[in-house]
């Protein structure tokens, strides 16, 4: 994700900070590992969960000015609330559904829910062009 982040062409976007934020976004899933929908954990709960081991990393690098920077960017992504975090977010479905359409090629098989939950919500003009590429390469597979 990181380096589509250096991909990106818009002169609004901070594309540093994106690549930062790209890099410690999942961070936290590394200590509580990645809960999906399907793992029966709320929302609530899901954050709850990152936010300790978000806490339990700043602690761990001495709750460094690196460290502070670090939980920052990460509280950023979750709030999703600046033109960064909501760039970051369409790069992170973005990547999600490539790495499913890998998947459909190597094991045979469709994982059309990857593809559904994603439809319609990417903001980000230029993420939404490699989108409708990734939907052109995989419907001329079929």
């Amino acid at each position: 994700m990181g380096i589509m982040a250096m991909l990106i062409e818009d002169e609004s976007i901070d594309r540093t900070r994106c690549i930062k934020m790209a890099i410690v976004h999942d961070l936290a899933e590394a200590l509580v590992g990645d809960i999906t929908p399907f793992d029966g954990v709320s929302k609530t709960e899901k954050y709850a969960r990152e936010k300790q081991g978000m806490r339990d990393i700043v602690d761990t690098l001495g709750n460094s000015t690196v460290a502070q920077e670090i939980e920052a960017l990460w509280i950023e992504y979750e709030e999703d609330q600046t033109n960064e975090s909501h760039l970051v977010h369409d790069l992170d479905k973005c990547e999600m559904i490539q790495q499913a359409m890998e998947y459909e090629i190597s094991d045979k098989k469709q994982l059309d829910s990857f593809f559904n939950t994603t439809k319609g919500i990417f903001r980000h003009p230029q993420v939404q062009s490699w989108v409708d590429e990734i939907y052109r390469r995989r419907q001329a597979r079929d």
